[in-house]
C-alpha cells in the first residue's frame, strides 16, 4: 500500500478546470487551453506522499527550473508560456505556477546517468548492465561511468515505481523516430547540466526528463534538474564506493528508515508526520542546492 497519506482537496479557481493532482504538483486546465502547473511543497519518500510539508520546496523547484530552462533553451524548447499569476488565484501561488503549452505527453521518464547509484548500482550488481547496458567491471556506488547513458523508465502513478526498461522497449512503445530523439535530447541536455553544474562544485550523478510534442517538436516539459528529479552531490566531498551525500531529501528517507520514526517501511501503515529538524535540514539542502547552482542567494 502507498499514495498520499492524506489527499490534498484541490483549491478551486475562477476560470480554471482542476486535471491532476499529482505527487508534488496540481494540474489546471486555463480558457485559453493552456495548462497551469502549481508546485507545492509537497514531499514524497519510498512511493508515500508524506502528511509533512516542506516549506518554499515548490518555489525552489519552480524556479530552479526556470533558471535551468534559459540555460538550455538552445539545445531543446521548453514548455514554459509565462510566469504570471492566474487571474483569482491565491497569493500563495506567486512564484511557485507556471502556465504551459499543453503537449502531447510521451509517456516514458528519460533518465540520464553519469554516475552508478540507486535502481542502476543494483541491476548492475546482479548483471554488469543497467537498463540492458554493458557496463565495465568494478565499479561501485558512486563511480563516474565511461560515459552518460539513456536509461529510461516507465511513468508510475502516484503510489506506484517507475520501472527501468530497455531502448528497444522504448523504441517498442513510441517508435524508433521518436526513442532516438529522446535519447539525444535527454543525453545533450544532461551533458549540459553536468558541466554548469561542475563549474560550481557539484556532481550532476543522474536525473529524469520528461518530453512531450508540440506538433511535430520536441518539447522540454514538467521540471528539470532540480532537487527532487535528480541527484546532486557535493564535489568535495565524493567517494566512490559508498552511499554521496546528496543536495536532496535523503534527511527524509534516513529519518524514516530509523528507529526513531517508528516506521515499518515493509508494512501497510503510512509512514509518520516529519519532525521539526528533519523539515529544516531538508529545506537547508534544498536552498544550498539553488544557491550554489544559481550563484543568487534564496530569499
Amino acid at each position: 500500500m502507498s499514495g498520499f497519506v492524506e489527499k490534498p482537496e484541490p483549491i478551486e479557481v475562477p476560470g480554471l478546470v482542476h486535471l491532476h493532482t499529482g505527487k508534488v504538483r496540481e494540474l489546471y486546465r486555463n480558457e485559453a487551453g493552456d495548462l497551469v502547473m502549481v508546485a507545492s511543497d509537497r514531499i514524497s519518500a519510498y512511493d508515500w506522499v508524506l502528511p509533512t510539508e516542506i516549506p518554499d520546496k515548490g518555489r525552489i523547484l519552480t524556479q530552479l527550473s526556470l533558471w535551468w530552462f534559459d540555460r538550455l533553451s538552445d539545445l531543446v524548447p521548453n514548455h514554459v508560456l509565462s510566469t504570471d499569476l492566474p487571474a483569482g488565484a491565491p497569493a500563495d501561488w506567486e512564484g511557485r505556477t507556471l502556465v504551459c503549452k499543453n503537449l502531447r505527453m510521451i509517456p516514458v521518464e528519460c533518465v540520464a546517468r553519469g554516475y552508478l547509484t540507486g535502481s542502476g548500482l543494483a541491476e548492475y550488481d546482479e548483471t554488469r548492465t543497467v537498463c540492458g547496458l554493458a557496463l565495465p567491471e568494478g565499479l561501485t556506488d558512486g563511480s563516474e561511468l565511461p560515459a552518460p547513458i539513456f536509461t529510461p523508465a516507465t511513468k508510475a502513478e502516484v503510489g506506484e515505481h517507475d520501472e527501468n526498461v530497455s531502448y528497444e522497449e522504448v523504441a517498442r512503445q513510441v517508435g524508433a523516430d521518436t526513442a532516438a530523439r529522446l535519447r539525444q535530447a535527454t543525453l545533450a541536455v544532461y551533458s549540459r547540466g553536468r558541466d554548469i553544474a561542475r563549474e560550481r562544485g557539484i556532481i550532476l550523478a543522474d536525473t529524469k526528463f520528461e518530453f512531450g510534442f508540440d506538433g511535430d517538436t520536441l518539447v522540454l516539459a514538467d521540471e528539470v534538474l532540480t532537487a527532487d528529479s535528480s541527484r546532486f552531490w557535493p564535489a568535495d566531498q565524493w567517494e566512490p564506493g559508498r552511499a554521496q551525500p546528496s543536495y536532496d531529501k535523503q534527511f527524509v528517507r534516513d529519518w524514516l528508515t530509523s528507529a526513531e520514526s517508528g516506521w515499518d517501511r515493509g508494512s501497510e501503515q503510512p509512514p509518520p508526520a516529519l519532525p521539526q529538524q528533519v523539515v529544516d535540514a531538508t529545506r537547508a539542502k534544498y536552498v544550498e542546492a539553488y544557491e550554489r547552482l544559481t550563484g543568487t542567494s534564496w530569499s
